[in-house]
C-alpha cells in the first residue's frame, strides 16, 4: 500500500506498552505522531524515544499524542522504557506499539527492503483530528530525526489550517506568513487581514501571525 498526503490514516488494532490499542479510537480528536524506529535498545532509537518524551508538554499544548512502533514485542518494549528512562532522564508517557507480525508496518509501508528486510527504517507520519495523513518524513536508519522540524511543521499545519495563508521556507511560530496569491480582491483582504499587511513583492505578501 503507498501513503500519499491527504490519504485516510489506515485504522489498526495491535499491542502495545498499554495493552491492545485501535489506533482510531485511541487517537480521538487529537493530531497524532506515529514514528517507527528499526530496534529497541539501539542507541540511537533511545535518544529519540527520551527527545519524544520531553517534548510531551510542547505536544500538549499542541493537542498532539505521540505513538512509536518497532517489531519488538510488548515485553521487550517495556524493558526499554525503563532503560530510556535511565539513560535520558524523562518519563516515557506515550505507547509504544509492538509490530511483531509487522501489520501496521505493510499498512504505513515501513519496511525498506533495501534498508532491512525485516526491521523498520525511521518512518514519520503526522496525522490530524480528521485521520488524513498531513506530513511524511523518512530518515535512514544511522541518522536520527529532527523534533524541532517535527513541531515546526505541526504549528504550520495547525496555523494554515486555521487561516488562509502559507508559511515561507525556515518559518518558524511567530514569523510573517504568506498571504496566497488567490486572494487578492482588496475587500477580501482587508476582512481576512485586518491587522493589515505588506506587499513587498508583487508576488509575495507577507502579514503577522493571527492570534491563535
Amino acid at each position: 500500500m503507498t501513503l500519499r498526503l491527504g490519504d485516510s490514516a489506515p485504522d489498526f488494532e495491535q499491542d502495545s506498552t498499554i495493552g491492545n490499542i485501535n489506533f482510531y479510537d485511541w487517537a480521538g480528536d487529537s493530531w497524532v505522531v506515529l514514528f517507527s524506529h528499526p530496534a529497541d535498545f539501539t542507541p540511537v532509537c533511545t535518544t529519540e524515544l527520551g527527545l519524544t518524551a520531553k517534548l510531551k508538554p510542547e505536544f500538549d499544548k499542541r493537542n498532539v499524542k505521540a505513538i512509536a512502533l518497532s517489531v519488538d514485542p510488548a515485553e521487550q518494549h517495556r524493558k526499554w522504557i525503563a532503560d530510556i528512562e535511565a539513560t535520558q532522564k524523562t518519563i516515557v508517557g506515550f505507547p509504544i506499539i509492538a509490530d511483531a507480525d509487522r501489520k501496521v508496518s505493510t499498512l504505513y509501508d515501513m519496511i525498506h527492503p533495501e534498508q532491512s528486510a525485516t526491521a523498520t527504517v525511521r518512518s514519520l507520519f503526522i496525522i490530524d483530528p480528521a485521520k488524513k495523513v498531513r506530513l511524511m518524513i523518512t530518515y535512514p536508519m544511522s541518522t536520527g530525526r529532527n523534533f524541532d522540524e517535527v513541531l515546526r511543521v505541526i504549528d504550520a499545519l495547525q496555523l494554515t489550517d486555521g487561516y488562509s495563508v502559507a508559511t515561507p521556507g525556515n518559518w518558524k511560530d511567530g514569523d510573517d506568513v504568506i498571504i496566497p496569491l488567490t486572494v487578492q480582491d482588496p475587500d477580501v483582504l482587508k476582512a481576512k487581514y485586518p491587522k493589515g499587511f505588506t506587499a513587498e513583492r508583487p508576488y509575495l505578501r507577507l502579514t503577522p501571525q493571527p492570534n491563535k
